[in-house]
């Protein structure tokens, strides 16, 4: 049986998305703020705060996915289809995360030790809903919002290829190409070829698309060095992660040149079937939850343990604790009663032909983004 013969959900991606997430969220509550508006992290988490500094690595590795997921849920979609799947997969969450920041923020204001802080105006609101605030210069009402205009970027350069037709032989060009892009303009000063290509995590999305080559087609020598050139520009552009971090302590780069390159073996073991036994249900509910926690955590997640130490005193790790719980609370509400009802109103409203609309949506049913 080839690799394009397989069918399922791969339950140990939706289990590696919950791990991104839980480290992203690691990292902003343990490391990129101060708690109590003054004291650095480590005086909160001593033991802690250096470990959880890697969470970053969590945004890098879901575009390590991404670059999968799409890649692999592409084939046989119209462009059409292919933009209907992401507006429906995006959108419906997206909304509610906006609006709710927003009035927590408003109602729970965090001023001082905040990476992010101010309430935002109704324009402001109203254009972030949009998903675009980013290009077009208006403030995010959370930064943790800067990755979706990297995915935006990445499904139109993706969209073309759809459009073009995908083949094995188009996708490994336009991969290749994509990399070596990457790596040569940097050195050239910056334009508008500059944000399309974004060099700094290019490298991800691109051995993401290599990686669900590998598992359609199955893995080759070309496909092969494809993906440890993207792991060495990997390795170069998570060093200067990892120097920009400043959270008043030593950060040594190697735990994330290992971690990043434990996150490529466990994504190309998926690619290459080694996990698809592994049939725990409760993982797709874990990654169904990955994306409205992620838009939901950061400012919210400030607001509420800055009010609960303000008024308790707890300790960090139990006000981090119970912020996480309750996030994924509402991430799971937030997927029940808004992701699972709104997508196939939107998906027939986008596309009102109902065989159109099956034929886009059925693989995004077992690999999402």
């Amino acid at each position: 049986m080839t690799t394009a013969t397989r069918t399922g959900r791969m339950y140990a991606l939706d289990g590696l998305r919950l791990i991104c997430a839980l480290g992203v969220a690691g990292y902003h509550f343990g490391d990129s703020w101060r708690l109590d508006g003054v004291r650095p992290p480590k005086h909160f988490l001593p033991d802690a705060a250096p470990v959880l500094i890697y969470g970053f690595l969590g945004v890098e590795v879901f575009f390590l996915i991404s670059g999968f997921v799409i890649a692999t849920s592409g084939w046989g979609r119209t462009v059409r289809g292919f933009a209907v799947s992401r507006a429906v997969r995006l959108y419906p969450a997206f909304w509610v995360g906006v609006l709710l920041t927003a009035a927590v923020v408003t109602a729970l204001p965090v001023i001082y030790g905040v990476p992010v802080s101010g309430q935002p105006a109704v324009s402001d609101i109203v254009i972030n809903l949009t998903m675009l605030a980013e290009p077009l210069g208006t403030p995010l009402v959370d930064t943790v919002y800067w990755t979706l205009w990297c995915e935006i970027r990445f499904y139109l350069l993706f969209a073309c290829l759809v459009g073009a037709g995908l083949s094995r032989k188009r996708v490994a060009t336009f991969a290749t190409c994509w990399l070596v892009a990457a790596v040569v303009i940097p050195a050239h000063p910056r334009s508008l070829v500059t944000d399309l290509v974004m060099p700094d995590f290019a490298p991800y999305f691109i051995a993401g698309v290599t990686m669900s080559l590998m598992r359609r087609f199955g893995p080759d020598r070309r496909l092969g060095l494809l993906l440890a050139g993207c792991w060495l520009v990997s390795l170069q552009r998570v060093h200067v992660r990892v120097l920009d971090l400043k959270p008043g302590f030593a950060v040594p780069a190697w735990p994330a040149y290992l971690l990043l390159t434990i996150a490529y073996g466990v994504l190309l073991a998926i690619a290459l079937g080694y996990t698809d036994r592994l049939t725990w249900r409760w993982l797709a509910t874990a990654g169904a939850l990955t994306y409205p926690f992620y838009l939901l955590h950061q400012r919210i997640g400030y607001s509420l343990i800055r009010t609960a130490y303000a008024h308790t005193g707890l300790p960090a790790p139990v006000l981090i604790t119970a912020a996480v719980t309750v996030l994924l609370t509402v991430a799971w509400l937030v997927h029940r009663f808004v992701e699972r009802p709104l997508a196939p109103v939107l998906a027939t409203l986008a596309n009102p032909s109902p065989k159109k609309v099956g034929s886009t949506e059925a693989p995004a049913e077992h690999v999402r983004s």
